[in-house]
């Protein structure tokens, strides 16, 4: 898969390698979100700073080594003017009987609010629509986190219910699950070009 490099505008994506973690590790100890927020439903950066780089290189290699067609997470790094700024992943499973994948991303807090996440988000979903036939993409964000809401709103995804879901231990908080179908999305102003598509199809068992 190394060979995908999708770009729109200063944005590039290109998969995750093993000379990215470094930079996306000291992006990510340099801050996401308020310490006192949890965006994630999985807590892995409240980790302790020097920790964080062995847990995010854990899995990213986790991740790589586990993907078939029947299970995969395409992670990609991020880049702004060739410049490291976050990671925008997509998971999905029986992926050629459903068509659909779940997105997910973070950004550095120093490249939040320029509309880079949006850009990200849009960029990943035109791979996705056009060159590996996803009929459906969801996503999910908590609802006291607006900046991911309003992402979503602004990339087509509709409302797709509301869930009760423990985040940290002993904590109640309500997951607002989003969907976007093709018709609905909203696409960026800088086209989409994709390079190297071909290989990844193969991988994930697509005949295209």
């Amino acid at each position: 898969m190394f060979g995908l490099r999708v770009t729109a505008g200063p944005l590039q994506l290109t998969p995750i390698r093993d000379q990215d973690i470094p930079a996306l590790a000291a992006l990510a100890e340099q801050g996401i979100h308020d310490p006192t927020a949890m965006p994630f439903l999985v807590p892995w950066s409240a980790a302790p700073t020097d920790e964080l780089g062995r847990i995010m290189a854990a899995y990213y290699w986790r991740a790589r080594a586990e993907f078939t067609p029947a299970n995969w997470d395409l992670l990609l790094a991020a880049r702004w003017d060739g410049v490291v700024v976050g990671v925008q992943g997509v998971h999905t499973a029986d992926y050629l009987v459903t068509r659909t994948a779940e997105t997910g991303s973070w950004l550095g807090r120093a490249h939040q609010g320029r509309g880079i996440g949006t850009l990200m988000r849009q960029t990943i979903c035109a791979l996705l629509f056009d060159h590996l036939d996803a009929q459906e993409l969801t996503s999910g964000a908590f609802e006291d986190n607006p900046a991911s809401l309003a992402v979503s709103r602004k990339v087509g995804y509709r409302h797709n219910g509301v869930f009760r879901m423990q985040r940290r231990h002993g904590e109640m908080v309500l997951l607002r699950r989003l969907r976007l179908s093709p018709e609905a999305m909203v696409r960026s102003d800088h086209p989409v070009t994709v390079e190297g598509v071909q290989p990844l199809c193969r991988l994930i068992g697509l005949d295209r």
